[in-house]
């Protein structure tokens, strides 16, 4: 069983990259979203595990993000993705789900 992580980022390029860092991982399957309309629509229409929020984001948008799943969605866990590689990205969502 794999959790799911859907990781939104403004930034495609490195949206890609984290997606495909994250599935590299046979216990995790990651969706890659650009816009917080379009991860809304994500979290309401699969079960996410984690919201892996990247680069690109206003703190105001990232706040109103944090809001939303609190209020609509509580069992879904939030991390910040500050860059890094590979092993810094595995470290944030490890201690996201602990």
């Amino acid at each position: 069983m794999s959790v799911n992580i859907l990781v939104v980022c403004v930034n495609q390029d490195i949206l890609k990259v984290i997606v495909r860092l994250i599935n590299a991982n046979e216990n995790w399957a990651a969706v890659g979203k650009s816009s917080l309309p379009d991860a809304i629509d994500a979290m309401l229409a699969n079960h996410f595990e984690l919201l892996l929020i990247g680069s690109g984001f206003t703190e105001s948008e990232e706040q109103g993000m944090a809001d939303y799943v609190q209020n609509t969605i509580p069992d879904l866990r939030i991390a910040k993705h500050y860059g890094g590689g590979s092993g810094l990205l595995s470290a944030e969502i490890y201690q996201a789900l602990s």
